[in-house]
């Protein structure tokens, strides 16, 4: 077995992969854009703020938020319960459905604190000015992350 001594550095190397993979980036980007017809921008500080909106609105209005868990759980069991014509055949599998139900409520109920989060932005875009976005949620959601370490502080001292 002989071994063959590498005809560029390694530090030649790891900057080709990496911006092999920079290209690789960049192509899925353009094929993206080349699905639609137009172009859009997608800033990274209003996706931030957005995502800070949404969290904070998700933690300072947890008792909303495990409602919204509860009614998509309840309406996908519902749903799902309507494609099984026997009943022997819905028994035998309950426990995993509902299960996966439970998990898909818990991840689409982040959706209408999204939209809401995307509204509050817009709206504190249109008043401070595009600068206090980012900061704003950044704020808020620091408030919201100590409001709700305080409200289960508060319900494990009363139990």
């Amino acid at each position: 077995m002989s071994w063959i001594a590498p005809t560029e550095p390694l530090q030649l190397v790891k900057f080709r992969l990496v911006g092999d993979l920079f290209a690789i980036g960049a192509a899925r980007y353009a094929m993206f854009q080349d699905l639609f017809p137009f172009r859009f921008h997608v800033d990274a500080a209003t996706v931030a703020a957005i995502g800070l909106w949404s969290l904070a609105l998700y933690l300072g209005f947890s008792p909303v938020s495990d409602w919204v868990i509860h009614q998509l759980e309840r309406w996908f069991n519902y749903a799902e319960r309507s494609l099984y014509t026997s009943q022997d055949e819905f028994e035998k599998t309950k426990a995993a459905r509902e299960s996966q139900n439970a998990f898909y409520a818990s991840l689409f109920s982040i959706v209408p604190f999204l939209i809401t989060g995307g509204l509050l932005n817009y709206g504190v875009e249109l008043s401070l000015g595009r600068s206090w976005a980012l900061s704003v949620g950044m704020i808020v959601c620091l408030g919201a992350g100590v409001y709700e370490l305080g409200r289960r502080a508060g319900q494990h001292d009363e139990s």
